[in-house]
């Protein structure tokens, strides 16, 4: 019994540590996505809000100190995400892009502004490693708790719950709120949303600048809490998964954060795999490729079964049906 219970200790702070991220960009996709805008450059925004995150970092650490300063970090990276998934909302929702292609060059625009302005400021292709990481901690009285405070609340960071939070907060507004329900709306029947009155380009933009506030939230989280700078292999991926848990989630955000809980087992288990009974004999290279293959398999499963918001990927043109 003690030794399963040190196995979960050893697995549910990792994993829930690196679900962090995903659950903060995934619940910004299933807000784009429920609006009817195909979010495919989740990576880009998460690119971006590492990019920020850390920059800022660098330069506020000597002003504010450990304590404020990733919060501050985490803020402002937030903040310049939602600016730059404008860009994405411009190009699907006023120009009615192809909504892919158009995430696909978020992606790629991403990384590339990251990258150039890293050479610029610091004259070459990564940051220097910031001081004000995101740090972990126990949480008073419920760490306290027997049998689950070890394991929950030990060794955790308050980032982890603020996602859980969250994601039940983005449920209560998408399914208990007049804005949800217009949200809802627009992504299902935009013209009958129109017929009603709501401003069905509005809500599309909001939406898509909502995925990019938590799109760079959890770059900036993922940053500050591994990588501890910025180079072009920061995010590695991180935004293909969330954008998985957004499909694996059935566009639920309570779907997606089990999803993303789902996938950050599986990346812990890639990283502390070694250490625990039945997979210390798996060579590290599989447990290194489980997520990857992990997230292909969950969504090959779902094909069928997952239904989209029926408007996903179809531009709206006021005064057409």
């Amino acid at each position: 019994m003690s030794t399963f219970i040190d196995v979960l200790q050893s697995i549910i702070p990792s994993a829930f540590m690196f679900a962090t991220p995903l659950i903060f960009t995934a619940l910004g996709g299933v807000l784009s996505e429920r609006s009817g805008i195909i979010n495919i450059g989740l990576e880009g925004l998460m690119i971006m809000g590492a990019f920020i995150g850390v920059v800022v970092n660098l330069s506020l650490y000597s002003v504010l100190g450990s304590t404020l300063t990733p919060w501050v970090s985490i803020l402002i990276a937030a903040i310049v995400g939602a600016l730059f998934a404008s860009l994405h909302a411009i190009a699907t929702v006023t120009f009615r892009a192809d909504q892919v292609v158009s995430g696909v060059a978020i992606n790629f625009l991403a990384l590339g502004i990251g990258l150039f302005l890293i050479k610029q400021i610091y004259g070459k292709g990564q940051t220097d490693m910031v001081q004000g990481m995101l740090r972990s901690t126990d949480i008073p009285l419920l760490s306290d708790i027997p049998l689950i405070g070890p394991i929950f609340f030990e060794n955790t960071y308050y980032t982890n719950w603020i996602a859980v939070i969250l994601a039940f907060v983005v449920w209560y507004v998408i399914f208990k709120t007049p804005f949800g329900l217009r949200l809802r709306s627009v992504g299902e029947h935009p013209f009958a949303a129109d017929s009603v009155g709501i401003n069905v380009n509005k809500m599309r933009y909001i939406a898509v600048m909502l995925s990019g506030f938590f799109g760079g939230a959890g770059g900036a989280i993922f940053a500050l809490t591994f990588a501890g700078n910025f180079y072009q292999g920061t995010i590695s991926g991180q935004g293909f998964i969330a954008l998985a848990a957004v499909v694996f989630g059935k566009w639920h955000p309570i779907g997606a954060l089990g999803a993303a809980l789902f996938f950050g087992v599986a990346q812990s288990l890639s990283v502390i795999g070694s250490g625990v009974p039945l997979l210390e004999n798996i060579p590290s290279v599989y447990l290194q490729i489980a997520p990857y293959v992990l997230t292909i398999f969950a969504l090959v499963g779902l094909v069928g079964r997952a239904d989209a918001p029926k408007s996903l990927g179809t531009p709206f043109i006021k005064g057409s049906r």
